[in-house]
């Protein structure tokens, strides 16, 4: 594996962080996070913000456009016990694991504070139903400017401009994604310079707050075994996928570790 030293293009803002394999992780609080972003969607700036855990940071050393879409974006947050532990040994002591589900919700109370618009876009049209009565119930004063459901194929051109319309007049300071690894992060990257919002891809964030899939105890998520919650829950679909990119995390990064400590040899 290729290990990355910054970036692969310079972001208009310094980027604190480090690559973690080849994905380049900011490092933040959520503060930072949260600031960050309230901060663009007041300006509806067109930005992008990847939430990374093992099996993201895994496939940038396989998908070269995952891998450009990851170190192109905005902010990436370290999602994952493991990835915010590889910061931590990196340089950055003390750095929290910022996930998907939680940055939405905290940034949703802020959105109702402020008054600030926001946008669905993905999953199915049952979940986004749900999702809507569920925010309402706990965000009453929250602007939801629409939702969209795409359909399970590649949108037309027409299609997808009509999106970006419909995305933009809505008023949408900021544009949850949950279309899944690689899929939203690649989206997100296509779509920054038309969507005048930020994206945040959240994954299986609107099925846990929707309450389609139920989501591991505190206890689990404190202690970094949310993955080992959600392997229990499915593991027909998930074994393979855990065992593999967890492997190859531990692997990689392990790697990287050595290579870091080498020292510098004359030219």
């Amino acid at each position: 594996m290729k290990m990355l030293s910054e970036p692969l293009i310079e972001n208009p803002l310094p980027r604190k962080g480090k690559p973690v394999l080849e994905a380049f992780i900011d490092a933040l609080s959520w503060d930072d996070a949260i600031g960050r972003i309230t901060t663009w969607g007041a300006a509806r700036e067109s930005r992008y913000v990847c939430i990374c855990n093992v099996h993201s940071v895994v496939t940038t050393t396989t998908d070269l456009e995952f891998k450009v879409a990851v170190n192109n974006a905005d902010m990436a947050t370290p999602d994952g016990a493991p990835i915010a532990w590889a910061l931590r040994r990196l340089g950055h002591p003390g750095q929290a694991r910022i996930n998907g589900p939680d940055l939405m919700m905290k940034y949703l109370a802020v959105a109702e504070r402020k008054g600030q618009t926001v946008f669905f876009y993905g999953s199915t049209e049952s979940t986004l139903a749900k999702l809507r009565t569920a925010l309402a119930a706990k965000f009453p004063r929250l602007k939801i400017g629409g939702t969209y459901s795409p359909p399970f194929r590649p949108l037309s051109v027409e299609e997808d401009n009509a999106i970006v319309n419909q995305i933009n007049d809505s008023g949408a300071n900021v544009v949850f994604v949950g279309l899944g690894c690689p899929k939203q992060e690649k989206w997100m990257a296509e779509h920054r310079g038309r969507i005048n919002a930020v994206m945040i891809g959240v994954g299986a964030a609107f099925d846990y707050h929707a309450g389609v899939i139920k989501r591991a105890p505190l206890w689990w998520q404190n202690n970094g075994l949310e993955w080992l919650y959600r392997l229990g829950s499915e593991p027909r679909r998930l074994f393979m996928r855990y065992t593999v990119t967890n492997t190859l995390f531990v692997f990689g990064f392990m790697r990287q570790m050595v290579v870091e400590r080498l020292p510098m040899r004359d030219a």
